[in-house]
């Protein structure tokens, strides 16, 4: 369960020299922050869940192959990595190392809301302005409880963090020398393209100019850090609190899930939106507590209900081909989350041997379920 910073030399293995990404099939692989982390991306959108699904694990089941086979290691998802000490990886140093060395003037780096965190990020295409306003509108009433769903990330450093989600605990702190990079991760409404250009990205930049940012952190829209953000030169939002799952099909469940309950939002000829104040707070209680939160949402009183009530709007909303994936939703929310599900299962193993067997024993597991594309339970 040793986390490994070899991602450069893998690259340089597979390309012939060191680059940012690589396309390798259908799909794209390559560097993220942290040297131990690979990013994996498809090359184009999917036209369908199933297809989704199909892609992304063959992705999964390539790069695996070709880990175990020239270095003798495996592929692990999930929010944080359990065992990882700051200690054990370090920074992408080559290209665009840049863009790092800014960030490393103004924050520190060395800890676990930037070296060891992981997210499943969803990309929602928009048609033109009016329509992009809507959805980041709805998805900020939406992503201030979706960890309750979504978490994955109990354990850190070998131990039981605070959190249900022990990674986005870590990322609302990660940049607080300049508040505004991630506001309350819960993003603020805009009414247009201008407005959100202005009073989110012309602000956080001003301010990271104020203290001597380089230029290749300013006006950049991907800088901003809230959980939902505009992606201007692709047309989309995306989609950044929820943790990354155990497996691809899990990935896939909370895709459809948000897609479905974004179409029936839609719908709507009042959609409720929730008073952003009202949002945050339930944010930070969700975070903490996961399902069990009590929240001020008024389909409350917990973070279960209110995702009981989406997961009753995406049903009636959902294709035959994304119920199928709702009803990995549907256990999730009655029974726990993967981080729920982690927790339970490592503190039951430990009754039989220590806290750091328990955990490679289940993690060993999760190591399972990524290949196999099963989810945990």
């Amino acid at each position: 369960m040793r986390a490994l910073p070899i991602v450069d030399k893998v690259i340089k293995d597979v390309h012939g020299r060191v680059v940012n990404f690589v396309e390798f099939g259908n799909f794209t692989f390559g560097k993220e922050l942290q040297l131990h982390v690979l990013e994996v991306k498809p090359n184009k959108p999917f036209k369908s869940p199933k297809t989704f699904e199909e892609s992304m694990h063959e992705a999964v089941l390539r790069l695996g192959e070709m880990l175990e086979h020239r270095y003798g290691v495996k592929l692990l998802g999930t929010g944080m990595h359990p065992t990882l000490r700051l200690e054990e990886t370090a920074v992408w140093p080559h290209r665009h190392k840049q863009i790092y060395e800014a960030f490393s003037r103004i924050f520190n780096l060395r800890q676990h809301g930037w070296l060891n965190i992981q997210s499943f990020q969803l990309n929602i295409p928009y048609a033109n302005e009016a329509k992009a306003v809507l959805v980041h509108n709805l998805l900020a009433n939406v992503c201030a409880y979706l960890p309750a769903v979504s978490a994955s990330s109990p354990i850190y450093e070998g131990r039981f963090g605070d959190y249900v989600d022990n990674r986005l605990h870590f990322y609302m702190k990660n940049q607080m020398e300049i508040p505004s990079v991630t506001g309350n991760v819960v993003p603020e409404y805009v009414q247009s393209f201008r407005q959100y250009r202005r009073e989110v990205i012309e602000q956080y930049s001003a301010d990271l100019a104020k203290v001597g940012a380089h230029n290749c952190i300013l006006n950049k829209e991907w800088v901003n850090s809230r959980g939902v953000i505009f992606r201007f030169e692709r047309k989309s939002l995306e989609i950044r609190v929820m943790d990354e799952q155990e497996c691809i099909k899990s990935d896939v469940a909370l895709s459809c899930f948000i897609r479905a309950l974004l179409r029936g939002l839609m719908k709507a000829d009042e959609p409720l939106m929730l008073p952003t104040g009202v949002l945050a707070e339930d944010f930070i209680s969700v975070i903490k507590r996961g399902l069990e939160a009590e929240v001020l949402h008024p389909n409350g009183p917990t973070a279960r209900h209110v995702c009981r009530h989406f997961l009753n709007i995406a049903w009636k909303n959902a294709t035959s081909e994304e119920k199928e994936y709702l009803l990995i939703i549907e256990k999730r929310i009655e029974h726990g989350n993967l981080s729920d599900v982690i927790r339970k299962k490592v503190k039951v193993r430990a009754q039989k041997t220590n806290l750091n067997e328990a955990i490679i024993d289940v993690y060993s597991k999760l190591l399972n379920s990524l290949e196999a594309n099963e989810p945990l339970f």
